[in-house]
């Protein structure tokens, strides 16, 4: 059953797919480009911001778009209430959501666009279902996570003032012969002791404060808050232990990656894996993790690049 809340500003729709209540706008227009799917980050965030932020722009420039709050996050149920439970939240359950929506819009093709977690959903599904994507867009992506890891490590030891003592070595040493060391899961505790993860992330993502308080206003606004159960429900299924670069050399359809040079959780680290394995197309920006905040021209247009080229 779908709910459509026709008086909504968002245009927003709810709709049970694939064991989840899932929330969604769809924004048409009238082109015959496929459709982007933007995919928030987080993991636990929501659409809401974008959609807010930059769905003007992508509305003029004729661009039909899908915003999803993915399981558990934002509009959507919380995760207690689909089918699959709190403990069954994976990659695979998240891109079998996309697909569903994909199925319920009647969409032929969509264009994937992925943004910090919420890239790593998009090239999954680009590599799954290449027969239904167009190209995949991948914007201050997250792709290795033990690496994204060590980055947090470095940084929070950086801003301590303290030398980077990696626990990886010892772990391994440490670990009995055919288990597999959580080094990922023990140098984000490592990194966390150090900084709170909250300041650790405004200090790795925002080279400008102002834009950190924008977005904060901007969520104020949307009255949503993230979903803490969401990852920690990714977490406990290994997801700091995730290494997705393999799986880079089987997606067939064309990747390009929006990146900012100031975004330390995500260039040059893990966007060279997607150049280096994937072929991707990459573009580097004078900004942050959230590009269309520092410089929505410039982030438009790189878009608009990777969208026709």
């Amino acid at each position: 059953m779908t709910d459509l809340f026709a008086d909504s500003a968002l245009n927003g729709e709810t709709a049970f797919l694939n064991g989840a209540e899932l929330y969604f706008a769809y924004q048409p227009a009238d082109s015959e480009r496929p459709t982007l799917v933007f995919l928030h980050g987080g993991p636990g965030y929501n659409s809401f911001s974008f959609q807010e932020l930059f769905g003007e722009r992508l509305q003029e420039a004729g661009w039909p778009a899908v915003y999803l709050d993915q399981r558990g996050c934002g509009r959507s149920a919380p995760l207690a209430e689909t089918e699959q439970g709190e403990d069954a939240l994976d990659l695979d359950t998240l891109v079998g959501d996309v697909e569903a929506l994909r199925a319920h819009l009647n969409l032929d093709r969509i264009v994937p666009l992925g943004h910090g977690f919420g890239a790593l959903i998009a090239l999954e599904y680009a590599r799954r279902y290449p027969q239904h994507t167009a190209r995949v867009v991948a914007v201050s992506p997250w792709v290795h996570f033990p690496q994204l890891a060590l980055t947090l490590l470095a940084e929070a030891s950086a801003l301590k003032g303290q030398p980077l003592n990696d626990p990886a070595d010892e772990l391994r040493a440490q670990t009995p012969e055919g288990e597999y060391p959580a080094v990922g899961a023990a140098r984000v505790q490592a990194a966390f002791d150090l900084l709170n993860a909250r300041d650790l992330l405004n200090a790795l993502q925002f080279p400008d404060p102002q834009a950190r308080m924008q977005l904060e206003f901007v969520d104020a606004e949307g009255q949503l808050t993230g979903r803490a159960e969401v990852g920690e429900a990714l977490v406990y299924q290994g997801l700091w232990e995730f290494e997705y670069p393999p799986f880079l050399q089987e997606i067939t359809r064309p990747i390009f990656v929006i990146a900012g040079v100031h975004d330390r959780s995500s260039y040059p680290e893990q966007t060279d894996w997607l150049e280096d394995l994937g072929g991707a197309d990459v573009t580097v920006l004078d900004t942050g993790h959230y590009p269309w905040l520092d410089d929505e021209d410039a982030f438009a247009g790189a878009l608009q690049e990777a969208l026709t080229r």
